[in-house]
């Protein structure tokens, strides 16, 4: 199995897991997702998300995590390789938002059409918010998406 479509898996399976109290970005589960990444105080998850769900399903299917290890979105769109970014999104892809001012936002990729991308988001809320409390399916226009990460 791929190594992104696991990590899919994975987010699927935190659908409805939040903060506690919602809005803190802390509380059980949201610290174990932060301190896969080194954080270990109240901040931004989205990012942490995906790569804990990268980091248990590489260690689910014995795999090499390629996804880079990082709280930051911009970071990790900044730091990846050429041959990773696409502007083309798949199926368990790693989808960057850039807000500016260093803000952005992520989650993987569930499905997509030409107008929409279906995603699972950390972070975030029914509503899109990229500051929520929970994980949560999305729909995203694509237009709003700067890439995509190809792991």
């Amino acid at each position: 199995m791929k190594l992104s479509i696991k990590a899919l898996e994975v987010a699927v399976s935190q659908l409805g897991k939040q903060e506690s109290p919602p809005g803190s970005n802390w509380g059980e589960p949201v610290k174990t997702y932060l301190s896969s990444v080194g954080i270990t105080f109240p901040a931004p998850w989205c990012m942490a998300f995906v790569y804990w769900c990268y980091e248990l399903a590489s260690n689910q299917l014995n795999l090499n995590n390629t996804a880079i290890k990082t709280g930051g979105v911009l970071a990790a769109w900044n730091k990846v390789t050429q041959n990773i970014k696409s502007s083309t999104p798949q199926i368990g892809s790693v989808f960057i938002m850039d807000f500016g001012k260093g803000q952005g936002h992520t989650g993987l990729v569930e499905n997509f059409d030409n107008q929409f991308i279906y995603t699972i988001e950390g972070n975030t809320n029914d509503t899109g918010s990229r500051e929520g409390f929970k994980v949560s399916r999305r729909k995203r226009p694509r237009s709003t998406i700067k890439g995509y990460l190809n792991y």
